[in-house]
């Protein structure tokens, strides 16, 4: 067999597309264009003092998250807290509820991933609808999950 002539690919540090989220910065890595949509990934910069989106959970796709800068609070069922600090990682399996927050005072970042990548275009939706506000509306949230099989987790 042949070996195959497959690219490999580079984002830099200063590329990938910037959306704006309300008060959160996302910076899209891989939107699975170049992976046959089988991963997305993106970074994403909360402020302090942030909270995350509506409490969810996702019905066809996986997320994995790490945590870059600062201390990020996910938060689950039942009240559990996690605080993932820098190098710490997460995974978010199909159907397990969940919302992150940033409640400290101090930036913080995670390097989020989604297989397959399709939800990649669920920030790029809800970019498009919170333009030029300055906190992520809750309602535009939930309104363009459900167009990304995201269901609401009520009672977090």
């Amino acid at each position: 067999m042949e070996m195959p002539r497959v690219p490999v690919n580079l984002v830099t540090a200063k590329q990938g597309e910037i959306l704006k989220l309300g008060h959160i910065t996302c910076r899209i890595q891989e939107d699975g264009s170049r992976t046959d949509n089988r991963i997305g990934s993106a970074t994403f910069t909360l402020p302090p003092q942030t909270a995350g989106p509506p409490a969810h959970w996702h019905e066809m796709h996986d997320e994995t998250f790490l945590v870059t800068k600062g201390v990020v609070r996910f938060h689950a069922p039942d009240g559990k807290v996690i605080d993932a600090a820098v190098g710490d990682y997460v995974t978010v399996p199909i159907r397990a509820p969940h919302t992150f927050s940033n409640p400290f005072d101090e930036e913080a970042e995670f390097f989020n991933t989604y297989t397959p990548a399709f939800y990649i275009n669920y920030f790029k939706m809800l970019a498009k609808m919170q333009e030029g506000e300055q906190k992520m509306s809750a309602e535009k949230n939930l309104q363009a999950m459900a167009h990304f099989a995201t269901m609401p987790a009520k009672g977090m």
